[in-house]
């Protein structure tokens, strides 16, 4: 990936469609949810569609599926899928992976696997989907190998628009978000670049105090369009925190153009512009 050349990168897009398998139908019924509250389109683009999307915008990106195979019963996409894809279009793809910290052990082995044989360069969790406390020894296994390769880790933080409007909330507890649940992480494993994604509503200022605290926390802005984020995010970005924001969309629920446009207008320090839409990201992947 020759970063001079990308317009931006944007280290949060999921993939939900796999080439391979058909729609798991309990994903399904979350996706009907998320359709209704994020006013999206509902059939949600493959893998190829949206390296396309973004081969189109110069934009480099970081993919993911998230593995809740133990919080929802939902059927994971394959992490090789999403690792093949990105060794074809390494120009403009990074294949991050997720694994269910209820695996334990054997999901360690999985890990390291993925990274030795797979060429993954990070994993994504969502304690809030894979129903666990990111600072649960539980999760030490797999975290012990991502701190090995000194390997990013993104953890969803604050609200969760999946399962929003469904029945209990699809099952899904919010707790589990609370951005200081993974400071636990942070001081055990220091070697793990921790990005704590989205603003992090209703516990914003958790983040920013983490992220202004340890050198290994950084904050990814995904999941909200800029005009409608707390006040305080654009007031640390423009302060103390101009290094430590990255740019994520989303996508496929909010595309990253739309995003970057709503940021533009969003009052952040002109000299920010790139350092957050892919300086920082940058130093973040490669070191």
């Amino acid at each position: 990936m020759d970063v001079d050349k990308l317009a931006a990168i944007d280290i949060h897009v999921h993939a939900e469609v796999s080439c391979h398998d058909p729609e798991d139908p309990i994903f399904g019924e979350f996706l009907d949810a998320s359709t209704r509250y994020f006013k999206a389109e509902r059939r949600r683009p493959t893998i190829p569609e949206t390296i396309a999307h973004y081969r189109e915008r110069n934009i480099g990106f970081v993919m993911f599926t998230v593995d809740m195979e133990a919080g929802t019963g939902v059927k994971r996409i394959r992490n090789e899928e999403i690792a093949e894809a990105a060794a074809a279009n390494g120009d403009i793809m990074i294949a991050f992976a997720s694994i269910d910290p209820h695996k334990g052990k054997r999901g360690a082995i999985e890990a390291r696997d993925l990274i030795e044989k797979h060429g993954v360069k990070g994993f994504k969790f969502h304690p809030p989907l894979q129903n666990f406390d990111p600072g649960d020894r539980m999760a030490w296994p797999l975290y012990e190998v991502i701190n090995h390769y000194k390997l990013p880790a993104i953890f969803h933080t604050g609200h969760s628009g999946l399962g929003a409007g469904m029945p209990g909330g699809g099952g899904i507890r919010l707790k589990y978000g609370q951005p200081m649940l993974v400071d636990e992480v942070a001081v055990a494993f220091p070697d793990i670049r921790i990005v704590l994604a989205h603003p992090g509503w209703p516990w914003t200022d958790e983040s920013l105090s983490m992220a202004l605290h340890k050198p290994n926390v950084f904050i990814d802005l995904s999941g909200w369009s800029p005009r409608y984020f707390p006040k305080q995010i654009v007031t640390y970005a423009n302060g103390q925190l101009g290094d430590k924001f990255l740019f994520g969309s989303d996508f496929p629920l909010i595309p990253p153009d739309k995003w970057i446009a709503a940021f533009d207008q969003a009052g952040f320090k002109p000299e920010l512009r790139e350092p957050i839409l892919k300086g920082n990201a940058a130093r973040l992947l490669f070191g």
